[in-house]
């Protein structure tokens, strides 16, 4: 879900985020003397005010997330924030909005006074303990902290296990001598329906729970396994409220009479180790209690708890995804690095490969899962993954695809096997497009794309209405055909969601069916290409010419903008600037309007099919400009949402990319940088870190299109090596300069030859080349500024080509 923007004009250097880092990189250096990335990834970054980014021990995409878990801000489960400390967990989200997300199951490590059961703290509200700002440290698959008590704890992780070594200080005999390790039989959000829990005399402990999604419908069970290793074991027990014994050795617990929710789980006491140090391996699954045991004793053996193995091998999963990407800074500061690395981490958290856990259907094709939400990755993370990781990607599509099948729609935000609310249009459609023009494939030659059943799929969302279309597919399609857009309070007895949004379903509506046409096209459907295209031109009927805005009464001295319109034909009115930072937060839930989560000032530009009829309609390519100039300057924007993406790049269209590039770095590191501030806005499971990364680099992409708009770098040279076909692109700047005077492109060549388009294709990085930007201190005004050099656009109706060759 996409997050609450928060305002800053100024960058905020977090008193300790410099500490901070140097704690994230430390053990990082590299081997053989050779550039390891790792040591320019910080974890923390977006810990704090907003960002909600997962801190904690992960792989690439990895089911077990382990973290501290705070009751501050704890929508990642850890947060720089200070507050206190409450468990310890296994699973979790990153970067979202809304509810906290996951975070089952916690432990607890404490010593109880006197080593009297009735004295220890059972209660999340009990336990709560601070955390020791300048002990945290966080390292690709590692993280640990030290609480305030003095228990330290560290964890890394596997595929679907967590391990955990808690390390017990010295104590007294009134403080307590035996430490005890509980297990709570909740979540971060304390969703919990109900669940059972059990405790061997080995001291094992497992169980299961129901628990509700954070942005989603239905309810999803989760089953865990806990060992531990390192101690004798003194007793066993369970705890219900804040007290304890120990009989029985199981509980079932339920939301109880009026919902009260019933804090319960178990507890381990030991004997304290000489080192003091206990162990905790913890698996989790979808499918059973066994399944995670298993899961846990297959990937952490019984016969060694190998902590500082398994951290090798998750360094070394991350270290084979980040060096794909290499740089010559060219003078820049690490701090851009550290920006830029970090940023390509956070895309590689999510979705996570949920493969083998699933219970919804039997398949053997790959199960992905967290897509939180569709709507946010489209834009920019899922692209990037096909420029970095595209095997990865092809398993996420395919899993896409394989939901589809069984369930009968695309996801347009899924998590925790469940469906999410869709925020839009069926944006897994332009996901599928994107796709397709790139010519996504994978190093496996049975890991294919059936681009006939994407069809399908896409062709259902454009066709088929669900009965809840608040999960899923489209609503509102009968008026969609009949009378070519969303209607204002819409007649719609087909199914059900809910009935706002009109202008902005219209709009991504109309970018969904020309990202069908795109496919038909490419497949030979020529009858459904011309259809659909057709139909992508819907956009256009709720433009009205005469309509004017102003802020606090004062006119903007812009007319036209999209406004909605009744079933019978006539207009309805919303205020341009509503929804913006300016008027306040527009959501599915909160203060719902015609335009989801931003303002008819940013969705006037959501045409990105079809900007030359846009730019038309504006008054021409010089009032364009000024409207865009006017939305990122007059505070109506919101970079920490993801419409505002796109429209930071649509200058190219009207022949000055250099004001793209000027609009970029504005935004970075101002607003997005290595602090652990360093977001605008909640990540949204790596939206915000591939925008960043992606402006680093010098590119951006119009998502569903062939196209990579063309901005200059932050670095002298960015390197990407595909991981499929083994060739290199490189993006070299020439009279570079770290101080960003010189940011605007000049001219450039492609192989040593001229290249005069401001944007360029994938085949950059599946065929390799070397794309040269010459930079200077002002704007060039011949570079990229001739109509056959901007972006390509096909004018419906025509067989006009806009800009450069359109390719399908």
């Amino acid at each position: 879900m996409a997050p609450h923007f928060v305002s800053r004009l100024l960058l905020i250097v977090l008193a300790g985020a410099s500490v901070l880092f140097l704690a994230t990189a430390q053990n990082t250096t590299a081997q053989n003397g050779t550039f390891d990335p790792l040591k320019y990834v910080n974890q923390l970054i977006g810990t704090n005010n907003g960002g909600n980014v997962f801190a904690g021990a992960t792989l690439p995409y990895g089911m077990a997330k382990a973290v501290a878990d705070v009751d501050g801000q704890n929508t990642g489960g850890f947060s720089t924030d200070q507050s206190n400390v409450v468990g310890f967990s296994h699973m979790h989200d990153s970067g979202t909005g809304g509810n906290p997300s996951l975070g089952n199951f916690p432990l607890f490590p404490q010593y109880c006074p006197g080593d009297v059961l009735d004295n220890c703290n059972f209660l999340r509200e009990a336990r709560a303990t601070k955390y020791k700002l300048e002990s945290v440290v966080a390292t690709p698959g590692y993280f640990a902290l030290e609480l305030g008590s003095g228990i330290k704890a560290e964890m890394t992780v596997t595929e679907h296990a967590a391990l955990y070594h808690f390390t017990f200080p010295t104590s007294t005999s009134a403080s307590g001598t035996n430490p005890l390790i509980l297990l709570d039989l909740t979540d971060l959000n304390a969703s919990r329906q109900n669940a059972t829990v059990s405790v061997d005399e080995d001291g094992r402990i497992k169980g299961n729970g129901t628990f509700i999604p954070s942005f989603g419908s239905g309810s999803f069970m989760l089953y865990f396994c806990a060992d531990f290793q390192g101690a004798t074991i003194k007793d066993t027990g369970i705890w219900v409220n804040n007290r304890a014994g120990t009989e029985p050795k199981s509980i079932f617990v339920t939301r109880g009479i009026n919902l009260f929710y019933l804090e319960a789980g178990s507890w381990v006491q030991f004997e304290r180790p000489s080192n003091g140090v206990i162990s905790a391996r913890v698996g989790v699954s979808f499918i059973s209690t066994d399944q995670a045991c298993q899961n846990a004793e297959q990937e952490i053996s019984d016969a060694e708890w190998d902590f500082a193995g398994i951290k090798k091998t998750a360094e070394d999963a991350w270290r084979e995804k980040l060096n794909v990407v290499s740089i010559d800074s060219g003078g820049a500061s690490q701090d851009l690095i550290t920006n830029f690395y970090s940023s390509i981490y956070r895309t590689m958290m999510s979705p996570q490969n949920y493969t083998g856990e699933n219970p919804l259907w039997e398949s053997s094709e790959p199960y992905f899962d967290s897509f939180y939400c569709i709507w946010d990755l489209f834009r920019s993370q899922l692209p990037f993954l096909t420029i970095v990781d595209p095997n990865t990607l092809t398993s996420i599509i395919r899993s896409l695809l394989d939901t589809y099948k069984h369930l009968g729609w695309l996801p347009d935000c899924r998590m925790s096997l469940c469906k999410g609310f869709t925020q839009g249009g069926s944006n897994a459609d332009v996901v599928l497009a994107d796709a397709y023009v790139k010519n996504l494939t994978s190093s496996s030659p049975s890991s294919t794309i059936d681009w006939e059943l994407a069809y399908q799929a896409v062709l259902n969302d454009a066709e088929n209405e669900p009965i809840d279309w608040s999960n899923e597919g489209r609503g509102g399609l009968m008026s969609w055909k009949a009378l070519n857009y969303i209607p204002y309070l819409d007649y719609d007895y087909l199914g059900f969601g809910t009935n706002s949004r009109s202008i902005s379903r219209t709009l991504e509506y109309s970018y969904n069916d020309f990202s069908l046409a795109t496919i038909a096209k490419g497949l030979g459907k020529e009858d459904e290409y011309t259809k659909y295209m057709a139909r992508s031109t819907n956009w256009q009927n709720l433009w009205k010419s005469d309509t004017k805005s102003a802020i606090n009464g004062k006119d903007t001295g812009f007319t036209g903008f999209f406004q909605p319109k009744y079933l019978n034909g006539t207009w309805g009115s919303m205020d341009p600037i509503a929804c913006s930072p300016l008027a306040g937060f527009c959501s599915l839930t909160s203060n719902p309007q015609e335009t989801f989560e931003d303002s008819i000032w940013e969705y006037q530009f959501y045409v990105p099919h079809a900007m030359p009829q846009l730019i038309t309609l504006s008054g021409g390519n010089a009032a364009f400009i000024s409207r865009l100039q006017f939305l990122h300057t007059s505070g109506l924007t919101n970079i920490g949402n993801e419409p505002s993406f796109l429209t930071s790049f649509l200058y190219h269209y009207a022949s000055r990319p250099g004001l793209s590039s000027y609009q970029v770095h504005q935004y970075v590191p101002s607003l997005f940088n290595d602090t652990t501030i360093g977001l605008p806005g909640n990540d949204d499971s790596g939206a915000m870190a591939s925008f960043t990364a992606f402006i680093m680099m010098g590119l951006f992409p119009n998502p569903g299109q062939n196209i990579y708009f063309i901005t200059a770098p932050y670095f002298a040279s960015i390197s990407i090596t595909s991981p499929i076909t083994g060739k290199t692109a490189v993006i070299k700047s020439t009279n570079f300069d770290p101080t960003y005077q010189r940011i605007y492109i000049q001219n450039a060549t492609l192989d040593g030859k001229p290249y005069t388009k401001s944007w360029i294709g994938h085949e950059l990085f599946t065929e390799g080349g070397t794309l040269e930007l010459t930079l200077g201190a002002n704007e060039s005004s011949t570079w990229g500024t001739s109509t056959g050099d901007l972006p390509p656009t096909v004018v419906v109706g025509t067989q006009e080509e806009y800009g450069g060759e359109m390719r399908f």
